[in-house]
């Protein structure tokens, strides 16, 4: 298992590297620079900045820059955010964004997996239909819809909740940004979970334990809970990394200072430094979770452990 894990690292930087060389050119292809919204600016100085940054050469050489500090751990000084670099920016924003996103599936796995493993149990029942009915709607209904639908109703007609801010992080400014990230979640993981375990209730090792009388509690959990959570343990990866990552709009409407809000503002002015760096750190963040995903898969079902053995 170390050594796979070694290879999957090894593996990992080639797609690294098409990553940065993808999004680099892509950003450059946007009309305009990230000076040229500032019209405070004397032409002489804005030549200068451009020359400072390498904005005025080919963008292969600026490419070979880039490259050059990235290997060097340095992701360079923020265009608009005037006396913080990226790295700052990044470690400003990617503690929030992660705390929304971890609570949101944690919300998630917990609620999403209770219900789907009960509607498969108790499968073409009222609360099975129920269950898939919710989840569909969940699935169907895209945040920027959610999050306004939840502002108005708990925030403007109770009153219960902020409506917006993050106010350090406060429970209250909290509640709303992580239901409106977890509802989409908690329908696919109740869906992949009830699919599951609707194939494993009908295994014959289940069986068996029924026959011989086994408490149904105790057969849900201890004998098919662990094969029921492979799919989605496969699923919590990439849903990991776009729960996180996909917080753009939900951070916006909320007003939260989170790193999706330096990516949009980032991107609005052509600041290149912080889209790039937003854009590696997501992908080496990523592959990182995929990885993760892949250990404990191998964790949860031997045969996946032999496997890589073998290969």
């Amino acid at each position: 298992m170390l050594e796979y894990f070694f290879r999957r690292l090894l593996g990992a930087i080639p797609t690294i590297f098409i990553i940065i060389l993808v999004s680099f050119f892509l950003i450059r292809l946007a009309p305009g620079g990230p000076f040229d919204f500032d019209k405070t600016l004397a032409p002489e100085i804005q030549a200068n900045l451009n020359t400072k940054f390498h904005l005025d050469e080919p963008v292969y050489v600026q490419f070979g820059y880039y490259l050059k500090d990235i290997l060097q751990g340095d992701f360079g000084p923020s265009f608009q955010y005037k006396n913080y670099t990226v790295t700052e920016l990044i470690a400003q924003g990617f503690p929030v964004s992660v705390q929304l996103g971890l609570s949101a599936m944690a919300l998630a796995l917990l609620l999403g997996s209770a219900a789907g493993i009960l509607a498969a149990y108790r499968q073409n029942s009222k609360f099975d239909y129920g269950v898939m009915t919710i989840s569909m709607l969940g699935i169907s209904v895209p945040n920027f819809v959610m999050a306004p639908i939840l502002i108005l109703i708990f925030a403007i007609v109770f009153s219960f909740l902020p409506a917006g801010g993050w106010n350090d992080g406060a429970f209250q400014n909290r509640i709303l940004p992580i239901v409106t990230l977890a509802l989409p979640q908690i329908a696919y993981i109740a869906r992949i979970s009830r699919g599951s375990m609707i194939e494993v209730l009908r295994s014959p090792f289940i069986r068996t334990a029924f026959s011989k009388g086994l408490p149904t509690f105790y057969i849900l959990t201890r004998h098919a809970l662990k094969p029921t959570l492979l799919p989605v343990i496969s699923y919590m990866g990439p849903a990991i990394a776009g729960i996180i990552t996909g917080s753009v709009v939900v951070e916006q409407i909320y007003g939260i200072p989170g790193l999706g809000r330096y990516f949009v503002q980032g991107a609005l002015n052509r600041d290149y430094t912080l889209v790039m760096g937003v854009v590696v750190f997501y992908g080496v963040f990523i592959i990182l979770l995929n990885l993760i995903v892949d250990l404990l898969y191998g964790w949860l079902d031997p045969q996946i452990r032999l496997q890589a053995r073998k290969t």
